[in-house]
């Protein structure tokens, strides 16, 4: 297993950096726009109406960008929880750690899928 986690490292980092970036990126400025735009005055509740979102996310870029705004930040989580368990137990338990915190974030990204598809 251990062979198979070396091997799968530089996917495991680029889905993990990808992460960090819908992370900092795109999140923080929907807070923003949530958090202060809207409750300011400066950008129009009508904005993030349910029709307004469906009809985005019913488009092909508006799947793809939600499925990476729900997929990615997993794959981030995923990492820093495996090396926080490194930092805390060492080595000897990553070779169950880390299947198992990957293995949710795949299974997340592929209901994350399913219900962009569905939409």
């Amino acid at each position: 297993m251990r062979h198979l986690l070396l091997k799968l490292e530089p996917v495991i980092w680029l889905l993990f950096g990808q992460g960090i970036m819908i992370g900092t990126m795109l999140l923080t400025a929907y807070l923003a726009i949530v958090g202060l735009a809207i409750p300011l005055g400066i950008v129009p509740a009508e904005a993030l109406s349910y029709d307004r979102a469906l009809h985005l996310g019913a488009s092909l870029i508006g799947r793809v960008v939600l499925f990476a705004l729900i997929a990615l930040p997993m794959w981030k989580g995923a990492h820093h929880v495996r090396h926080l368990s490194l930092d805390m137990g060492g080595l000897s338990r990553d070779v169950i750690v880390a299947p198992m915190l990957y293995g949710l974030a795949l299974l997340g990204n592929v209901l994350a899928l399913v219900a962009v598809v569905r939409l």
